[in-house]
């Protein structure tokens, strides 16, 4: 099984908590856990805004992170899959940054893993997890 995370969860585990989410985490193989790139771009952006002081921190920390849990390049058939899938809910307002990474998902078949199941709801072909949920 292969499993594409959602930024909130990359957090998550950065922050080691909640503990059954970094559990389950670590009962994984690396290769299994993956990112998009426009995850890492979203946290990139969170380095960025860190207070000088608390950049170097979290800085290292993603570095680290990026060791365990590939980046993976949005390529031609991810963008495919974003047409289909923007198509497809184009009646709603939704981040696009989240249907990026949808998109992604369903270009690779992981499951996304993230904390905001609504803010994925009804994109065709995604299957969602939330390990933060089961760790309540």
């Amino acid at each position: 099984m292969t499993y594409l995370l959602d930024t909130n969860i990359c957090i998550h585990l950065m922050d080691a908590h909640p503990p059954l989410v970094v559990e389950r985490f670590r009962q994984l193989r690396v290769g299994d856990v993956l990112m998009s790139v426009v995850t890492y771009a979203e946290l990139r952006h969170g380095v960025e805004r860190c207070p000088n002081d608390d950049r170097a921190l979290a800085e290292r920390a993603l570095s680290r992170f990026v060791q365990r849990v590939p980046v993976l390049p949005f390529d031609e058939r991810a963008a495919e899959n974003y047409g289909v899938i923007a198509a497809a809910v184009r009646d709603r307002r939704r981040d696009a940054l989240d249907r990026l990474i949808a998109a992604h998902a369903i270009s690779v078949g992981a499951i996304l893993v993230t904390n905001n199941e609504a803010d994925f709801k009804d994109y065709p072909g995604l299957a969602v997890e939330n390990w933060v949920k089961s760790a309540d």
